[in-house]
C-alpha cells in the first residue's frame, strides 16, 4: 500500500493455527469468543498470518520483522519469506535495515539462518529491554539466544521514541514484551502504525479486557491496546498488525470493531 511518497507491502512467510480459548480470554467473560466467532474455524481455532512488511523509503529497504523462519509443526507452518521477498522484487542484499516490533520467535524467524546473518548488508535494530530480556537474560532461551546472538555487530538499540529514518518513527510501548514497539509509518498526511503484537487478532479490538498468554506484562499490555483503539478509533490511521492484514479501527452503535481494507 502507498502512505504518502512510501510504499510498505506485507512479506508473507506463512501462518499458524492456534486454539482461540487457548490463546486470548476475557477475564469473568467465558462467551467472549462466542461473540467473536466469525474470526474463528468451526474448530475454535484462529489463524495467525505471519511475515513482516517492506517498507521502501528512497534508496532504503527497511524489514519490520522477518518471520518464522524455517519453521514447520503441526501448527506453525513457515518458510516462505524470502520467496516473497522476492516476488516484491527485492534479494536479501538489498535490504538496508531490519527493524523489530519485538523479539517473540516468530517475528525473527529469518534473522539468521544456520548461523549466518540473512540480510548481509543490513543494520538490525530493536528496543534495548527486549534485547536485555530475551537475549542477555537469565531466563533467555538458548535457542533464541543461538539464533539472535550472530547479529550483535550489526545490531543498534534504542530506549525511547526514537526517528529511525525519516517517515519511520519508533514508539516503546511495553507490556507484550518489555520492549515491544509501533512503527509508524508516515507521509504528507497519511500514517501507517505497523504494531506487531498489539494486537494479535481483530477481536481484541471489540473488547479492552482481552488477555493473551503471551504477554509479558498483562496489565500494561491491556492498557497499550486500549489507548491504541481509543487513539485511532475514526481516524484515518491504518492499522497494519503482524497476524492480519491492513484496516482501521471504526465505532458502530459505540462498540469498536475493525474493518479490513477494501
Amino acid at each position: 500500500m502507498r502512505v504518502g511518497a512510501l510504499t510498505v507491502d506485507p512479506v508473507y512467510d506463512g501462518y499458524g493455527d492456534q486454539v482461540a480459548r487457548d490463546i486470548l480470554h476475557v477475564p469473568g467473560k467465558p462467551d467472549a469468543w462466542d461473540k467473536c466467532g466469525h474470526y474463528v474455524d468451526d474448530a475454535g481455532n484462529i489463524q495467525l498470518i505471519c511475515g513482516g512488511y517492506l517498507l521502501r523509503a528512497g534508496d532504503r529497504m527497511v524489514l519490520i520483522d522477518a518471520g518464522l523462519g524455517e519453521y514447520e509443526d503441526e501448527q506453525w507452518h513457515g518458510g516462505q519469506f524470502l520467496g516473497s521477498l522476492r516476488a516484491l522484487g527485492v534479494a536479501p542484499a538489498e535490504v538496508t535495515d531490519v527493524v523489530f516490533t519485538h523479539l517473540h520467535w516468530d517475528h525473527f524467524g529469518w534473522a539468521t539462518r544456520n548461523g549466518e546473518i540473512v540480510f548481509s548488508n543490513a543494520t538490525y535494530r530493536v528496543h534495548q529491554a527486549d534485547w536485555a530480556h530475551f537475549v542477555e537474560g537469565p531466563d533467555a532461551d538458548p535457542e533464541d539466544v543461538q539464533q539472535l546472538s550472530p547479529l550483535t555487530g550489526r545490531l543498534e538499540t534504542f530506549d525511547a521514541e526514537t526517528t529511525l529514518l525519516p517517515g519511520l518513527d519508533a514508539r516503546p510501548v511495553p507490556g507484550h514484551t518489555p520492549g515491544s514497539t509501533i512503527y509508524m509509518v508516515s507521509s504528507g498526511s497519511e500514517r501507517l502504525l505497523l504494531i506487531g503484537d498489539v494486537l494479535h487478532t481483530p477481536a481484541e479490538v471489540s473488547d479492552p479486557g482481552w488477555e493473551a498468554v503471551m504477554d509479558v506484562d498483562n496489565i500494561a499490555a491491556k492498557r497499550v491496546r486500549a489507548e491504541l483503539i481509543k487513539a485511532t478509533a475514526g481516524s484515518p490511521d491504518v492499522i497494519g498488525a503482524a497476524h492480519f492484514p491492513f484496516g482501521h479501527v471504526i465505532t458502530v452503535d459505540g462498540e469498536h470493531q475493525f474493518r479490513f481494507l477494501q
